[in-house]
């Protein structure tokens, strides 16, 4: 034992510590949905990853950007002193479009980025920079990459202006890279990332499968991985949001292929912080759906109804064991 403590002093850096010593509780970033939150963390009081790679994928116009900046929003709104940097590739993020979801923009920095080279060097660097700052004055903060799909490289960008028609090979390469030396200092600044990517469909593949785009990189580096599919959701004629379905298709901390469904409105409302808690209510025995009417302190109500008041239902006994059921449906060794 004195060996291994003489090691930890002869490597000296914060880091580097006995297992003993490594502080045991898993820390979450709040999406804004319960149901997402037991998704991503086997509790509805959790989140994603406090300070690892969480990607979002899913195929074009299912609300990737949309459900990003609701996370944000979300985080932005319970840390009053925190602040987000948004890696923007898709030139997506305007000021209108922040205004109509409501994010304070004086705490929300946007980094156009056109090269995987030119990401990890910003990315690099702020993370440098966070570091370097004193603990008491570090505030929370989020980075976003959206999306990865989107990225170049420096090779394929001099090879266009060359008019040479030749598929750049360097680029999984230049992805995993970027992932691998982010990794490991945004767990020691405890700042997650979220980076949305592009899915496709396999070709050839028995049944089909859904694949995220840009190499095995991200694939390997995030901790959790979430594919969305979507229906649109009307108010009479008008689109008003998409109801998301999302499915875990890696986690290192809930179980894989598990789906729940999810409500994103497109204004300021963001994602809907109940929707989903009927459903896993029911699956867990807590009450039950006649004719799509649920049964809750022997009233016979329909979901609509709950949703448009949910603070009358959900109390606190509610949502402790609507926490229950999400363990044991969520977490692993349930």
């Amino acid at each position: 034992m004195d060996f291994l403590k003489d090691i930890v002093k002869e490597i000296g850096d914060d880091f580097t510590k006995l297992a003993s010593e490594i502080d045991e509780v898993e820390q979450y970033v709040d999406t804004g949905s319960y149901i997402f939150n037991g998704l991503c963390s086997g509790s509805i009081y959790g989140g994603v990853s406090s300070n690892k790679i969480t990607a979002i994928a899913g195929e074009s116009s299912t609300g990737k950007t949309f459900f990003s900046l609701a996370v944000v929003k979300n985080f932005l709104d319970t840390n009053p002193s925190a602040y987000v940097l948004y890696f923007d590739t898709e030139n997506s993020i305007t000021r209108a479009l922040l205004e109509s979801r409501n994010i304070d923009m004086d705490r929300f920095v946007v980094v156009n980025v056109v090269t995987i080279e030119e990401f990890r060097q910003k990315a690099l660097k702020a993370v440098d920079k966070y570091l370097q700052m004193p603990m008491d004055e570090r505030k929370p903060c989020m980075f976003v990459l959206d999306s990865l799909g989107m990225l170049s490289t420096e090779k394929e960008i001099t090879d266009a202006l060359n008019d040479k028609q030749v598929r750049d090979m360097t680029k999984s390469q230049l992805v995993k890279g970027a992932f691998r030396m982010l990794t490991l200092k945004l767990g020691q600044a405890n700042v997650p990332l979220i980076v949305t990517n592009h899915t496709y469909d396999v070709i050839g593949a028995y049944v089909p499968t859904k694949e995220m785009g840009g190499g095995s990189g991200l694939k390997y580096a995030a901790s959790t991985i979430i594919y969305l599919s979507k229906k649109k959701e009307k108010d009479g004629k008008e689109v008003i949001g998409n109801i998301i379905k999302a499915k875990t298709h890696k986690s290192r901390i809930s179980k894989e292929n598990k789906v729940v469904e999810i409500r994103l409105y497109y204004d300021e409302r963001g994602l809907d912080r109940y929707y989903g808690l009927l459903e896993l209510g029911e699956s867990g025995g807590l009450w039950k759906n006649v004719a799509g009417r649920y049964e809750i302190n022997g009233k016979k109500i329909y979901a609509k109804q709950i949703l448009a008041n949910p603070e009358e239902y959900f109390d606190e006994y509610v949502m402790q064991a609507l926490d229950e059921i999400a363990k044991k449906e969520f977490s692993y060794g349930n």
